[in-house]
């Protein structure tokens, strides 16, 4: 549609507006974008302008009309059309850049009723030099919101990375670490690595999303009664009372913690679903007052004791705590193990500003330095290129050969080309050669095994994240709330004892029962998450969180161990994990 910057300013003129050169550009290209006719343009900017009390028009007041007028108006014209032809059909680069406008400027909105935050990004400020004009245009280019520049990291080294001054810096330690040489033998030790399964461990794929909620129920209803009767037998307990059974006497429940709506659990929104032989599954508020200690989450299996006259509500006044699996006693083989380095690292592999992969290759130039006995990379690649996630693999397997170490390999959910399902199923990487095939090992997510008779539990899920969200505690001193849930997970025997999980976790119940439960409380739990890295001993179990490799655009931190297996003085058990430390990259 042709539109005249003079007749654009003959209509203003009869208003008595007169515009710089500068705005009547725009307002040709709001005429053109928008299919207004000049006059109409002009009618509504008016009437804009006296509505909004602003009596000569700015490029402000142009770009107010724009995005509170114009922009909102066309948003509900699509919409209305999206209705009344049933469905929305195909949008263009034009309409799709239109509705993220839009949503931005309800965030905008949103956000001025918020304390803005450290960081949080502002709006840029437009000015009379800020050349709106040529700014609105390449917003709306298609060229430019396809280009691989606008959302594409970049393919030249990452500056920040580049330029970090901490590399090799030892955040953390744990046990004996001064002094030790950090070194393994790579190939020229004596390496015994065995998946352990209970029974056995998840090794190929699998058909989901058929589960049925009467399954899930199955499962979870299994999984009460067995913690309930391994912790009745230990406290030696008689028996369990039903859930809606007024009595005048102390009792003793057993039950899931759950939440009496949809929002998070919090002091006066727990209750406790009942096992299915004592209870039928029956619900019961619980009262905590009572209690000056706890630590509860949704989906823990607990043993409660308190007090219920009248089958409506339980005042509980003593919370059982859980007990974990016993180790796994070492054979007389086992126990002659020479010690073994084992290195741990979690992605994402490269930073976020580059694709160039250098802390990837800085990792492979560490390990052919240390040679450890054991590489366990987990969360291997978030990219949706199969070929790219190939050529990473190829990349570490042909890079740490001249070293000999073993490489264990274990998905996440993060993996955009792997299977989205919990527990994930191993890679599977039919180009592996032939000579690399003893010392490349390809394990499911989660996941438990066995170095020389060190049992190790992995999981790349950002489990510390999931349930710090959803935990809530209360406590009379210092409570550490890592410590709370690693505790947590072994006592629950399960590595995902939340329950319902996060949004993003799809999980198959029927293999999660067959797969992602602990066989034996782990010598070694590895467990990476967003949160600050540790090495905590829970239970008599070396807790490690390497971090991440990458955060963001900056290089984060790996984790490396020392195993060896020591005499127990008298009865007690000595961990066979004698040292370890978190290591900058």
């Amino acid at each position: 549609m042709a539109v005249s910057a003079q007749r654009l300013l003959e209509e203003l003129q009869i208003f008595g507006q007169d515009c710089e050169e500068e705005l009547i550009e725009k307002l040709l290209e709001l005429c053109v974008y928008y299919g207004q006719k000049e006059e109409d343009m002009v009618d509504e900017l008016i009437a804009f302008c006296t509505s909004t009390h602003k009596a000569n028009i700015t490029s402000e007041t142009l770009n107010s009309f724009e995005h509170e007028f114009l922009s909102k108006r066309l948003s509900k014209a699509r919409h209305s059309a999206s209705k009344d032809s049933g469905h929305a059909g195909a949008r263009d680069i034009v309409s799709i850049q239109e509705l993220i406008e839009v949503e931005e400027e309800e965030e905008t909105l949103l956000n001025s009723y918020t304390t803005p935050s450290k960081g949080s990004q502002k709006r840029a400020v437009i000015t009379p030099e800020s050349s709106l004009t040529k700014r609105r245009v390449s917003a709306r280019s298609p060229h430019q919101l396809l280009s691989p520049s606008s959302f594409s990291p970049s393919a030249t080294p990452s500056q920040k990375y580049n330029s970090r001054n901490n590399r090799g810096e030892v955040v953390t330690s744990f046990g004996s670490a001064q002094g030790m040489s950090w070194s393994g033998r790579g190939g020229a030790g004596n390496i015994s690595l065995k998946v352990v399964g209970c029974p056995e461990s998840l090794t190929g794929s699998y058909k989901s999303m058929f589960q049925k909620l009467p399954d899930i129920r199955e499962v979870l209803t299994c999984r009460i009664e067995e913690l309930g009767s391994e912790l009745k037998e230990h406290y030696k307990i008689e028996a369990f009372t039903p859930v809606l059974a007024p009595a005048q006497e102390p009792v003793i429940l057993l039950g899931q913690i759950g939440c009496d709506s949809n929002g998070k659990l919090n002091s006066k929104s727990v209750i406790l679903e009942g096992d299915r032989e004592h209870s039928s599954g029956a619900q019961i508020p619980v009262d905590l007052s009572e209690l000056k200690e706890y630590s509860l989450f949704p989906g823990q299996v607990v043993i409660m004791e308190g007090i219920n006259t009248t089958g409506r509500k339980l005042v509980a006044t003593k919370l059982y705590e859980g007990v974990p699996l016993p180790f796994l006693q070492p054979t007389e083989e086992d126990r002659d193990f020479e010690q073994s380095m084992v290195l741990v690292a979690c992605g994402p592999y490269t930073t976020s500003d580059s694709i160039t992969y250098e802390p990837l290759l800085d990792l492979i130039a560490i390990i052919n330095r240390d040679r450890p006995d054991v590489c366990v990379l987990s969360c291997l690649l978030t990219s949706p290129f199969e070929d790219v996630f190939k050529q990473c693999l190829r990349t570490i397997i042909e890079g740490t050969r001249s070293s000999g170490s073993h490489l264990v390999f274990v998905p996440s959910l993060r993996d955009v080309h792997h299977e989205p399902v919990y527990p994930q199923p191993p890679f599977s990487y039919s180009e592996l050669p032939q000579e690399d095939k003893k010392r490349v090992h390809f394990l499911s997510e989660p996941c438990s095994f066995s170095i020389n008779g060190v049992i190790f539990g992995l999981t790349s899920t950002d489990l510390l994240f999931h349930m710090g969200a959803e935990e809530i505690s209360s406590s009379s001193g210092t409570s550490d709330r890592f410590s709370r849930i690693l505790k947590h997970i072994l006592t629950q025997r399960s590595y995902y004892p939340l329950y319902p999980p996060q949004e993003d976790m799809a999980i198959d119940y029927e293999n999660f029962y067959a797969y992602a439960q602990l066989p034996v409380t782990p010598d070694v739990f590895i467990i990476p998450s967003e949160l600050r890295y540790f090495v905590k001993d829970i239970l008599g179990c070396v807790c490690v969180n390497p971090g991440r490799l990458t955060k963001g655009q900056v290089g984060g931190t790996f984790g490396r161990l020392y195993l060896r297996r020591q005499t127990a003085e008298g009865e007690g058990r000595r961990s066979p994990c004698v040292a370890a430390q978190v290591v900058r990259i």
